[in-house]
């Protein structure tokens, strides 16, 4: 596969389609239009890192649906690996199997540390199918959970408001 640049904010979803729960073929295109959607790039199902990310959308995936978005993970595993990681960890949004790297070239998402990792990135697109936001980490998974659902609480305008500030006396 050819390789091709991150994709940034302002560039259109690709066009691809994978592989879902029980084989389905699932296209991204096909799930934006009435929300915005989280799409996470993440290394590898179970391990520390992806689990701590994965358990982290989890945790606050009622916010996400909330705020009118959908929450997608992709990573290079087979259907069988995300079916017993979802189970697992009782994640209750869609796992993709990438497993030709047809959506991580798409992405441009490069493998990191050396070329040994597959890469860990997040994009917000928005119901037009806009990328609003890319953030690329491989150690901060924190970081992708808050700023993703900060953007779509934006895009949402369900934001919530700035606590106010202490007057000086």
């Amino acid at each position: 596969m050819a390789k091709t640049k991150l994709l940034k904010e302002g560039d259109s979803l690709p066009d691809v389609t994978l592989v879902g729960a029980g084989n389905r073929p699932v296209r991204l295109r096909d799930l934006v239009g009435g929300k915005v959607l989280v799409v996470y790039f993440y290394p590898k199902d179970d391990s520390p890192g992806c689990t701590a990310q994965a358990c982290g959308l989890r945790d606050q995936y009622e916010d996400f649906v909330a705020a009118g978005a959908e929450v997608v993970g992709i990573s290079g595993d087979a259907v069988a690996s995300h079916e017993r990681f979802a189970s697992k960890h009782r994640l209750p949004f869609v796992l993709l199997s990438d497993e030709k790297g047809e959506a991580r070239d798409a992405f441009g998402v490069a493998p990191s540390l050396l070329g040994l990792i597959p890469g860990r990135v997040t994009f917000v697109v928005d119901r037009a199918g806009v990328i609003r936001n890319v953030f690329e980490s491989q150690i901060r998974v924190g970081e992708h959970v808050r700023r993703a659902l900060e953007l779509v609480r934006a895009l949402a305008g369900t934001a919530p408001a700035a606590a106010p500030q202490a007057s000086a006396k």
